[in-house]
C-alpha cells in the first residue's frame, strides 16, 4: 500500500501542480473505494463484542438470586412454623392465615409444603410492592426524561425484600424502596450513574429511620405473641453471640444450621448455601467480579485471625474462627449480590481486591469491636461504594505515570 502510494505520488505532477496528489483526487478516489470501500456495511453497532447485553445480565443477577428466595420462603415458614404453639394455632387471625386454613397445610414444621406456603405469604407481598412501588417511579422518570425503561430496577427489586425481615409491614418497605430508587439512583441519571447500590441505600433508610422495626429479637420471625411457644426467642445467631458470656466453644452453636440457613434473620440471607450458588452464577457468567468475592474472603480471613492470635479474657467475639463470620448475618449475602454490583465496585481488576478486601476485613472489625452492631456488612459495603471511585483514581493515575515514563523512555 505504501508502495502504491510513493508511485502516486511521483506521477502526480503530470495531473496536480505541485507534485501530490489531493484527497479529493479521482486517482484517490477510486483507489480508496477498490481498497477500503467494503462490499456492504452495518447499519448497527460496529464494535459488539458479546452477545450480553443489559437486559440478559440482570436477568442473570435474578436467576442466580432464586435460590435465596426459595429459601426465603422455606426458612421464613419453618421459623415461623417452630415459633407457634400447636394449641394456639386455631386461634390465629390474618388474611394469611385464613389462606394457610382454606389450602390445609397446616403449620407443621416438618412438613416442606407448610413451611413454603407460609413463607411465601410474607416475601411475595413485599416482592410484589417492592415491584409495583420501584418499577412506578422507574417508569416515571423515565416518561420525564424520554427515555426506555430500563431493566436495572428487576435486580433491585428482587434483592431488596431479601434483606429486610419478613414481618417489615408493606407501607415501610414501599418508603424504603422510593428512598432507594429516587434518591440513590435516579437523581444520578439512573441505572449506571448511581454510585452506591440502591437495594442497601433502601435498606440503610428503613434501618435509621425505623430501628424497632429492622433491628432487635421480635422481628425475624413472623409468630403473633399470643399464639408463641412459651420462652420463644426469634434473636439471630449474630444477637445470641452479641449476649454471650461463655467462651465461643462452649456456646454450642450449629454451624451446619447457618450454612444452610435454618436460622432466624432477614429472609435471603440466612442461607450461605444458596448465596454460594448465586455467586458461582455470577462469577461463571462474569457479570460479578470473582476477585471481588476472593478478595473480600481473604479479608475475612485475615482479620479473624489477627483477632484470634490477640485474644481476649472478656470478649468472645475475638474467638470466633473466620469460618463463622462466613455464615453468619449477611456475609454471604452481601459477597454474592452486593459487594460485585459492577456499577457501584471499582472498575479496575486491582481496584477490586482492595475494595473486596477492605470489605472482609472491616466486617470482622466491626463485630469484634462493636459488638452491639455486629451485622455491618451493609454498611460496610455502603461505604466502599463511596470510596471506589478514590481506589480507582489512584490505579488510573499510577498507570498513566507509568505510560508517560515508557513514552518518555
Amino acid at each position: 500500500m505504501r508502495w502504491l502510494r510513493q508511485q502516486l505520488d511521483r506521477i502526480a505532477p503530470t495531473f496536480e501542480k505541485g507534485g501530490k496528489l489531493h484527497r479529493w483526487h479521482p486517482l484517490w478516489e477510486a483507489m480508496d473505494t477498490f481498497f477500503y470501500a467494503p462490499a456492504s456495511v452495518t447499519t448497527t453497532g460496529a464494535h459488539v463484542r458479546d452477545a450480553i447485553d443489559l437486559k440478559r445480565m440482570m436477568m442473570t443477577v435474578v436467576i442466580a438470586a432464586l435460590p435465596c428466595v426459595f429459601m426465603a420462603m422455606l426458612n421464613t415458614g419453618l421459623q415461623a412454623n417452630l415459633g407457634i404453639d400447636p394449641n394456639k394455632a386455631a386461634q390465629l387471625e390474618g388474611w394469611r392465615h385464613v389462606v394457610i386454613q382454606a389450602l390445609g397445610v397446616g403449620y407443621s414444621p416438618s412438613s416442606v409444603l407448610a413451611n413454603l406456603v407460609h413463607g411465601a405469604l410474607y416475601f411475595l407481598p413485599l416482592y410484589i410492592v417492592t415491584m409495583a412501588v420501584g418499577l412506578s417511579w422507574e417508569v416515571m422518570f423515565a416518561i420525564v426524561r424520554k427515555v426506555e425503561v430500563n431493566e436495572g430496577f428487576f435486580v433491585t427489586g428482587i434483592l431488596f425484600p431479601l434483606i429486610l425481615p419478613p414481618t417489615t409491614p408493606l407501607w415501610q418497605a414501599a418508603l424504603g424502596i422510593s428512598f432507594g430508587v429516587v434518591l440513590a439512583k435516579e437523581v444520578f441519571g439512573g441505572t449506571g450513574m448511581n454510585f452506591i447500590n440502591p437495594a442497601l441505600a433502601a435498606r440503610a433508610f428503613l434501618f435509621f429511620a425505623y430501628p424497632a422495626a429492622i433491628t432487635g429479637d421480635k422481628v425475624w420471625v413472623a409468630v403473633p405473641g399470643g399464639a408463641a411457644v412459651d420462652g420463644f426467642s426469634g434473636a439471630t445467631l449474630l444477637g445470641q453471640m452479641r449476649v454471650m458470656t461463655q467462651p465461643f466453644e462452649q456456646a454450642g452453636f450449629s454451624w451446619w444450621n447457618a450454612f444452610l440457613g435454618f436460622e432466624p434473620g432477614s429472609m435471603g440471607e440466612t442461607s450461605a448455601l444458596a448465596c454460594l450458588i448465586g455467586a458461582i452464577i455470577i462469577a461463571v457468567t462474569k457479570v460479578g467480579s470473582w476477585r471481588t468475592m476472593v478478595a473480600l474472603a481473604l479479608g475475612t480471613v485475615a482479620m479473624a485471625l489477627v483477632f484470634n492470635a490477640i485474644g481476649s479474657s472478656t470478649n468472645p467475639w475475638f474467638a470466633v474462627p473466620f469460618w463463622w463470620h462466613m455464615v453468619l448475618g449477611g456475609w454471604a449475602f452481601g459477597t454474592a449480590f452486593m459487594a460485585t454490583d459492577p456499577v457501584t465496585s471499582p472498575f479496575s481488576d486491582k481496584g477490586k481486591w482492595i475494595y473486596g478486601f477492605m470489605i472482609g476485613a472491616l466486617v470482622v472489625l466491626i463485630r469484634i469491636v462493636n459488638p452491639a452492631y455486629p451485622e455491618s456488612m451493609m454498611l460496610v459495603i455502603l461505604f466502599m461504594n463511596v470510596m471506589a471511585p478514590v481506589i480507582d483514581y489512584f490505579f488510573i493515575k499510577a498507570n498513566v505515570t507509568r505510560r508517560k515514563r515508557r513514552a518518555a523512555a
